[in-house]
């Protein structure tokens, strides 16, 4: 039964090239065996690769939505060719790779290939407002020490593959009823490497690069937030040539106290009724310990009092933000027959309302007359 290519990748017959390039992305990512090991997903990667590479190529394609094609009729096809899709507007296969490791990793000359990591990491507020030195642990790819990442016994030979010429790959043609039709596949005798290794490294298995888990001392600079992002240069992974970058993305934890406005920091302070009445000078916390801050007579409840470079320093140009202290006035809940007493002739001296709410409600009443 022949295939439906317009079917594997999900799209209409009138598709352009740009809604069948963004199909294969979507579906060369969910099923690539990297990524799926789902029983099934490889069969299916191939299946998106030759549906892609048909649809792809306007002689191919034009073919297809004449004659259609069976199983058969491609018989010996296991993948695509790789030239012909890269005339795909510009794409190729290492557009959909980028997609699968967010765009970081790069191909080298030959078999090498270097990728970025990427890490993160929790910090505390106090940290992120003086800087701090951090240790870590990371897991990654690296070239094999003990045979510089040839993956032959030193001292042995290593030669180019004289199947595939040493690219790695080989071209296989088919004769169909509807033209030639030409498949890329990788060289069954290096298994795609290019090269035949005459006696492989123990250590690395002739592979060239082994598993390791790097201890690595950091500085994060003062004035970091959440989000930001730390490049550590060449201490990424590599399969071959000079390793990539890693990338330390910063989380800075909740704090108690404070809370974090850009470079600002606020924060909370009780105060009782005689402080804010009579005035006072108090002692407030800051990031960097204590500060002591004036209160002027007949301060209410919630206002806002600024602590000029109190803040954090901005880790861009290094200004500094401030603290900004929010008072609350805490209204005492039990009160002696003494205390009672002196607050009552508090009010008559100062001839306050001890019922405030009919006034406000008096108010109220007059403005809508």
């Amino acid at each position: 039964m022949a295939k439906d290519y317009y079917e594997v990748l999900g799209v209409s017959r009138d598709a352009t090239k740009e809604d069948i390039k963004a199909a294969y992305k979507r579906l060369a990512k969910k099923y690539h065996p990297d990524l799926n090991k789902d029983p099934g997903a490889t069969e299916k990667f191939k299946e998106v690769n030759e549906a892609a590479a048909v649809l792809s190529d306007d002689k191919k394609r034009e073919q297809y939505d004449r004659f259609g094609t069976t199983a058969d009729q491609f018989e010996g096809f296991q993948g695509f060719d790789a030239e012909a899709f890269r005339g795909f507007s510009g794409f190729d296969f290492e557009d959909i790779f980028e997609s699968f490791f967010g765009g970081r990793e790069s191909r080298r000359s030959g078999r090498g290939r270097s990728y970025d990591l990427r890490y993160e990491i929790e910090i505390t507020l106090e940290e992120a407002a003086s800087g701090t030195k951090k240790n870590i642990t990371i897991p990654r790819t690296e070239l094999c020490e003990h045979c510089d990442g040839t993956g032959a016994r030193n001292g042995t030979s290593i030669k180019d593959c004289d199947q595939c010429n040493g690219s790695g790959y080989v071209k296989k043609v088919a004769r169909t009823a509807f033209g030639m039709f030409q498949s890329t596949t990788n060289c069954p005798k290096c298994r795609g490497e290019g090269r035949i290794i005459k006696e492989a490294c123990p250590y690395c298995r002739g592979q060239g690069k082994v598993e390791a888990k790097r201890n690595i001392e950091i500085t994060i600079p003062p004035g970091v937030d959440t989000g930001y992002q730390l490049r550590i240069p060449g201490q990424g992974g590599s399969r071959g040539g000079r390793p990539g970058d890693l990338y330390i993305l910063i989380h800075v934890l909740e704090h108690k106290i404070f809370e974090r406005q850009g470079n600002d920091l606020i924060c909370e302070v009780p105060i009782s009724f005689v402080q804010a009445a009579l005035g006072d000078e108090i002692e407030v916390p800051t990031i960097n310990g204590k500060a002591l801050m004036t209160i002027p007579p007949g301060t209410q409840t919630h206002t806002l009092f600024r602590l000029r470079g109190k803040g954090i320093a901005s880790v861009h140009d290094r200004s500094q933000g401030d603290e900004l202290v929010r008072v609350i006035v805490k209204v005492p809940t039990r009160l002696t027959k003494a205390q009672k007493e002196c607050l009552m002739d508090f009010a008559k001296e100062t001839k306050d309302d001890l019922q405030p709410q009919k006034g406000f409600f008096s108010k109220l009443k007059d403005s809508f007359r």
